[in-house]
C-alpha cells in the first residue's frame, strides 16, 4: 500500500491546495445543512475554506519566523465564533456546532502544512462526518441502553487507566505476567461485545440460523441452553432450535482459532485445520437436521435470555479469575501428574469455561506444544459434548437427534488427538 505521506511529494502548492478541499468540504457540508434546516448558521462553503486557509497563512508564517502568528490566529476565530454564538442566543437559539467546527477547520488549515497530511485529513473528513450525521447520531442516543452504556464506560476507564500501570513481566515460578492477563481480559470481551452488538442489532430482524451464529461469537453455551428452553417450550421449532445450537457450537471453534492466533500465531497454525474441520463438521450436523416442510420460519432467540453485556466488569474480573487460577493449575498438574493431569483439567474446563484454560495454555511455556494442542482439542471436545446434554435435557422433543449428533461431533475430536 502507498503511503500518501511519504510516497508522495507534497510540496507547499499541494498542501495548500489540501487545506482548500478540506475548508470546502466542511463548508459544503454546512451550506447543506443551512438549505435543509432553512436556519441562519454561522459560516458556509465560502466562510469554511477561507478558514481554513487563514490557517494555512498562519502556519506559513510560523515557519518563516512569525511563531507567535498561530496563536494569534486561533484567538481571532475563537472570537468571531463567540460572536456568532452571542447573536444566536440573543435570537433564542442554542447550539455551536457551526462555530466549534470553525475553530476545527481552522487547525485542520495549520495542520496541512506544519504536519503529517494523515491527520489533517483525518481531521477534516472525521468533522464532516460528525456534522453531516446528526440525525443518526441523535437516533443512536435514543436507542442507547444507560445501563449497557454504563457498563461499556466502567469497563473502557478501567482498562485505560489500569492497563498502562500494569507490569509487563512475569511474576512466580508460574510465569503470570499481569499486563498480558489483562490483554485477554479485553481482547475476548472485545469479540464478545461484536457478536453482543450484532445480536442488539438485528437479532429482532434475522432467523434463528443466524441467531445462533452471532450468539456463538458470545457464548455456545448460553445459546445451546437458550435455544434448548425454546425447543422446551415450542416443540415444533425443535428441529429449527437444534441447528441453531449446532451453527453456534460450530462457530465457537472459530473464535478460539482467532484467540489463538493473536497470542500465539505459531500455536495457532498447528491447530488451524484442526479447528476449521472441526467446524465444518458441526456445519454439517446443522445441515442434516432438516425442518418438516411446510413449518414456518422459527423466531429469532430472546436477546436478554441469550446474552449479557461482555463489558460489564464482573464478568471480566471472573475471565482473569479463571485464566490466573488454570494457569497454575496447569503447570502444577504437569509437573505432578503429568499429561494426565492436564488432560483431567482440559475435560473440566470444558465444563466451565474453555477461553481462560486454552489461552494458558497459549501463554504457557511449562507445556510442551503438542501435549497443549491435545489439550485444546480435549477441553473443547469435552464442552461440546456437555452442550450436548444441556440441550438434549431440555428440548425432550429432540433429545435422540441432538445425542447422535452431539456424540459424533464429540467422537471426531479423538482421532486429532494424534495430529497434533
Amino acid at each position: 500500500m502507498m503511503d500518501i505521506s511519504h510516497g508522495f511529494d507534497w510540496g507547499l502548492g499541494l498542501r495548500l491546495v489540501l487545506a482548500l478541499a478540506l475548508g470546502l468540504l466542511i463548508g459544503l457540508e454546512r451550506e447543506r445543512s443551512r438549505s435543509e434546516t432553512k436556519r441562519l448558521i454561522f459560516g458556509g462553503v465560502r466562510t469554511f475554506p477561507l478558514i481554513s486557509l487563514f490557517g494555512f497563512a498562519c502556519a506559513w508564517l510560523y515557519l518563516t519566523g512569525l511563531t507567535w502568528l498561530p496563536g494569534i490566529g486561533l484567538v481571532a476565530v475563537l472570537g468571531l465564533a463567540a460572536v456568532a454564538y452571542a447573536g444566536k442566543l440573543r435570537d433564542g437559539r442554542i447550539g455551536a456546532t457551526s462555530e466549534v467546527a470553525a475553530l476545527l477547520t481552522y487547525i485542520t488549515g495549520v495542520l496541512t502544512l506544519l504536519a503529517d497530511v494523515r491527520l489533517a485529513m483525518t481531521l477534516g473528513v472525521l468533522t464532516t462526518i460528525l456534522l453531516s450525521e446528526k440525525a443518526m447520531l441523535e437516533s443512536l442516543v435514543e436507542r442507547l441502553d444507560k445501563a449497557e452504556f454504563l457498563a461499556m464506560l466502567r469497563f473502557l476507564l478501567v482498562t485505560f487507566i489500569i492497563y498502562p500501570v500494569l507490569p509487563d513481566e512475569s511474576f512466580t515460578t508460574f510465569h503470570l505476567n499481569p499486563a498480558s492477563i489483562w490483554r485477554m481480559v479485553v481482547l475476548v470481551s472485545a469479540i464478545g461485545f461484536v457478536g453482543y452488538f450484532l445480536i442488539k442489532k438485528f437479532g429482532s430482524s434475522v432467523g434463528l440460523w443466524l441467531s445462533g451464529l452471532m450468539g456463538g461469537i458470545v457464548s455456545s453455551t448460553a445459546v445451546s441452553i437458550a435455544t434448548g428452553r425454546m425447543a422446551q417450550r415450542q416443540p415444533e421449532r425443535g428441529v429449527e432450535a437444534l441447528q441453531a445450537t449446532l451453527l453456534a457450537s460450530s462457530v465457537m471453534y472459530l473464535r478460539v482459532l482467532a484467540l489463538l492466533a493473536f497470542f500465539n500465531a505459531a500455536f495457532a497454525r498447528t491447530l488451524a485445520w484442526q479447528l476449521g474441520a472441526l467446524a465444518g463438521l458441526g456445519l454439517l450436523l446443522a445441515l442434516s437436521a432438516l425442518r418438516p416442510r411446510g413449518a414456518a420460519p422459527a423466531a429469532p432467540l430472546d436477546q436478554h435470555t441469550l446474552i449479557q453485556n461482555p463489558f460489564e466488569i464482573r464478568p471480566a474480573l471472573i475471565f482473569a479469575a479463571l485464566f490466573v487460577m488454570l494457569t497454575i493449575l496447569t503447570n502444577y498438574a504437569k509437573a505432578n501428574f503429568g499429561a494426565a493431569g492436564v488432560f483431567s483439567l482440559a475435560g473440566f474446563s470444558g465444563l466451565v469455561d474453555v477461553d481462560p484454560f486454552i489461552l494458558s495454555l497459549a501463554q504457557g511455556s511449562a507445556t510442551a506444544a503438542h501435549l497443549a494442542g491435545q489439550a485444546v482439542i480435549v477441553a473443547l471436545m469435552s464442552n461440546t459434548l456437555v452442550k450436548g446434554l444441556y440441550f438434549a435435557t431440555l428440548a425432550h422433543g429432540q433429545r435422540a437427534g441432538a445425542l447422535l449428533r452431539y456424540l459424533l461431533w464429540t467422537l471426531a475430536h479423538v482421532p486429532l488427538l494424534w495430529t497434533c
